[in-house]
C-alpha cells in the first residue's frame, strides 16, 4: 500500500495498523496524520510502547499515559483512585485519537489493559471506548518480554482481545526509505520471507572481521548482557583518569526491593569516568533525554552529578532517579534510586530497537532468539556501514508465529486497498472531524496552523519559562501538567527552580497541607545533610507517609 492511501484510510477515522519493513516509512506517515488532526483541533494522544520510539514522536509511553505502568492487569478500585486525578479524567474524556507506535513490544495484557481503562473512562464497551485507535509497528521486531514459560502467542498483542475486538484496517507500507534497493534491503527482505538464500549468506559472511583494527567509532550491539559488560567495562578501564563510583540507595519491602533490582536499567553500582561513553535509562521529557539516549560524561557538578553530553550536543546533568513499586493508593512499597546511566560502547540488541544507525559493529554468533538478526541490520542504512563479529543460524530465523501474521497483514492489506478508493474516502474525512470535535472551519484551522508553528518555536525556550507562563495565566499544577504532558511532580520541581527567582507569584495554592507542612519540617530540622534538600532521607524518616511530590510541595515553604 502506497502511503497516501494509508494516510487516506487514517482520515476516515478507521482503525487502522500501520505496517510495513524498517524503513517503509510508517513514523512520516503518523507524524503527517498527526499534523492534520492538531491543524483541525481533534485530540490526540501520541504514545510508544518505548521511551526511544515515544521521543521521535513526540510522545509519551503508553504506560504512563494510560496509567498501567507496569500492570498486565487494572482493577476498577485502581482506576477509581485513577478518576479521583482531574487532569488524568480530563485527559481521557478528550481524547479521540489514540496512536500506539512500535506496537510490537507491548505485551498483549498491557494492550488490553490499555482498553479496559479507556472503555472505563469514556463509559463505552465499544473497542477503546469509542475513540479511533492506530497502531504503527513491525512484529519481526523482538517480541514482548514476558514470563519464560510464554510463547509467542501468549506475548503478541494481535492475539489480544482488545486487537480482535478494534476490527483495525490493516495498512501495510510497501515503499522503502531507509534501504532503498541495496543489498541490506535484500537481506532483510530474504530474512522476512524465510527463505535465504546463498548469496546474502556470502554477502554477510563478507561483513566478518573477527579482529577489527578500528571500531572505536562504531556501536557495538550484541545477545547476551555478559558481552555487553564485558566491553564496557574493558573500555572503562582503559580511560587513564579516577573514577567516581555511584551506589544506589533502596528502601521498603525486601522482596519488593529485590524485584526492582532485577527491572530497572541502572546498576546498583556504577563505575564512570570523565569521557565514558553513557546511555540513559530513565525518561526525563521536560529535561531532554530519554530511555536509550547516548552521550559521554564530560564532568560533574558540585554535588557530584554527573554532566552528560549527548551525541546531539546537549548537555544534561544525569540527577539521581526514583524507581518504586507502589500500591493502589500510591504508596511505594518500595524503592530504589540511582543515576539514570549505564555504560553505553556497548548495548543490547533489545535495547537497539527504535534507532537508526550511521554504523554498527555488530556479534550474532550467540544469537538465541529468532528476530534478533533482523533487529540487528534493520538498525543499518546499508551494508557498507555493517562490520560482523560472528553469525549463527538462529540470527537469520524469525518467529513462525510472527511470520504467519506477516503473510496475513500482507494479504489484508491487499484486499483493503482494492476494496477501498483514495477519493471516495475523502468524502468521509469532514463527518470524521465532526465526529470528534474537532474544525473544519478554514479561518480557525489557519490560527491551529499558526497556533501549532508558533508552539513548536515555544519549544526552543526552556522547560522552565514554558512553566512560568502557565503560572502566571494562573493554571494549577494539574492544569499545568496536562498542558506541558508531564507529570505534577516534574512540574512541582520546575516551580522549585522557578520561586529561586520570580517572587511576583502567589505559589500558596502549592501549599500541601499544614499536617504534611509540619511532619516535613520536622524532618528537615532532624536530618543533617551533606547537600542541600534531599527527598529520600526525609521520605526515609517519615516511614513512607509522606509522597515524593508531598515532599516537594512542602520544601518549597520551608527556609
Amino acid at each position: 500500500m502506497q502511503q497516501s492511501k494509508a494516510l487516506a484510510i487514517l482520515k476516515s477515522g478507521r482503525n487502522v495498523f500501520l505496517t510495513g519493513s524498517a524503513g517503509a516509512g510508517k513514523t512520516y506517515v503518523l507524524n503527517q496524520y498527526i499534523k492534520y488532526l492538531k491543524q483541525h483541533g481533534v485530540p490526540v494522544a501520541i504514545t510508544a510502547s518505548t521511551g526511544i520510539a515515544a521521543t521521535h514522536m513526540n510522545g509519551q509511553t503508553i504506560h504512563s499515559w494510560a496509567g498501567i505502568g507496569i500492570k498486565d492487569y487494572v482493577s476498577d478500585r485502581y482506576l477509581a483512585s485513577l478518576r479521583d486525578k482531574k487532569y488524568f479524567r480530563d485527559k481521557m474524556d478528550k481524547v479521540k485519537v489514540l496512536i500506539i507506535d512500535e506496537i510490537s513490544m507491548l505485551h498483549r495484557a498491557q494492550l488490553d489493559a490499555v482498553d479496559y481503562v479507556l472503555k472505563f473512562f469514556k463509559q463505552n464497551d465499544e473497542p477503546f471506548g469509542g475513540i479511533q485507535v492506530v497502531f504503527s509497528g513491525d512484529f519481526f521486531q523482538l517480541p514482548p518480554i514476558g514470563e519464560e514459560w510464554e510463547e509467542a502467542r501468549d506475548k503478541f498483542c494481535f492475539m489480544s482481545d482488545a486487537w480482535v475486538g478494534s476490527k483495525a484496517h490493516i495498512c501495510y507500507l510497501t515503499e522503502q526509505y531507509r534501504q532503498t534497493n541495496n543489498a541490506l534491503n535484500d537481506i532483510l527482505n530474504e530474512i522476512r520471507s524465510g527463505m535465504i538464500s546463498d548469496t546474502t549468506v556470502s554477502l554477510l559472511e563478507s561483513r566478518i572481521e573477527y579482529f577489527p583494527d578500528e571500531i572505536d567509532a562504531q556501536t557495538r550491539l550484541y545477545t547476551h548482557n555478559m558481552d555487553v559488560d564485558r566491553i564496557n567495562k574493558g573500555q572503562l578501564h582503559n580511560i587513564d583518569s579516577s573514577a567516581k563510583i555511584f551506589e544506589a540507595k533502596v528502601a521498603g519491602n525486601p522482596a519488593l526491593v529485590e524485584v526492582l533490582k532485577k527491572s530497572v536499567l541502572a546498576d546498583e553500582s556504577l563505575e564512570l569516568k570523565i569521557g565514558a561513553k553513557v546511555m540513559f535509562v530513565r525518561n526525563n521529557f521536560d529535561v531532554g533525554y530519554v530511555n536509550g539516549t547516548l552521550g559521554n560524561v564530560s564532568g560533574y557538578t558540585e554535588k557530584d552529578e554527573p554532566i552528560i553530553k549527548t551525541l546531539d550536543g546537549e548537555f544534561h546533568v544525569a540527577k539521581p532517579e526514583t524507581w518504586a513499586i507502589e500500591d493502589e493508593s500510591g504508596k511505594a512499597l518500595a524503592s530504589f534510586t540511582q543515576v539514570p546511566l549505564r555504560l553505553a560502547w556497548a548495548i543490547t540488541i533489545h535495547k537497539s530497537q527504535g534507532m537508526t544507525l550511521d554504523s554498527a559493529f555488530i556479534d550474532l554468533s550467540k544469537a538465541f532468539e529468532k528476530g534478533q538478526g533482523y533487529v540487528a541490520l534493520s538498525r543499518l542504512r546499508d551494508l557498507n556501514s555493517l562490520t560482523l563479529h560472528g553469525l549463527n543460524q538462529t540470527a537469520l530465523e524469525i518467529d513462525s508465529l510472527a511470520m504467519k501474521a506477516d503473510r496475513r497483514f500482507q494479504e489484508l492489506s491487499h484486499l483493503i486497498d482494492e476494496k477501498l478508493d483514495e477519493k471516495e474516502l475523502q468524502d468521509s474525512w469532514a463527518s470524521f472531524i465532526r465526529y470528534s470535535g474537532g474544525t473544519l472551519d478554514k479561518k480557525q484551522i489557519a490560527k491551529n496552523v499558526e497556533k501549532n508553528k508558533t508552539k513548536e518555536k515555544g519549544q526552543k525556550k526552556s522547560t522552565y519559562e514554558i512553566t512560568l507562563e502557565y503560572l502566571r495565566e494562573g493554571l494549577n499544577l494539574e492544569e499545568i501538567a496536562e498542558r506541558r504532558g508531564l507529570s505534577t511532580s516534574a512540574i512541582v520541581d520546575h516551580i522549585g527552580k522557578i520561586k529561586e527567582t520570580e517572587t511576583d507569584i502567589d505559589y500558596d495554592k502549592f501549599k500541601p497541607s499544614n499536617l504534611i507542612l509540619d511532619k516535613v519540617r520536622l524532618a528537615y530540622s532532624e536530618i543533617e545533610f551533606e547537600e542541600n534538600k534531599i527527598l529520600k532521607p526525609i521520605f526515609d524518616f517519615l516511614g513512607g507517609e509522606v509522597s515524593y511530590e508531598d515532599i516537594k510541595k512542602a520544601l518549597l515553604f520551608i527556609d
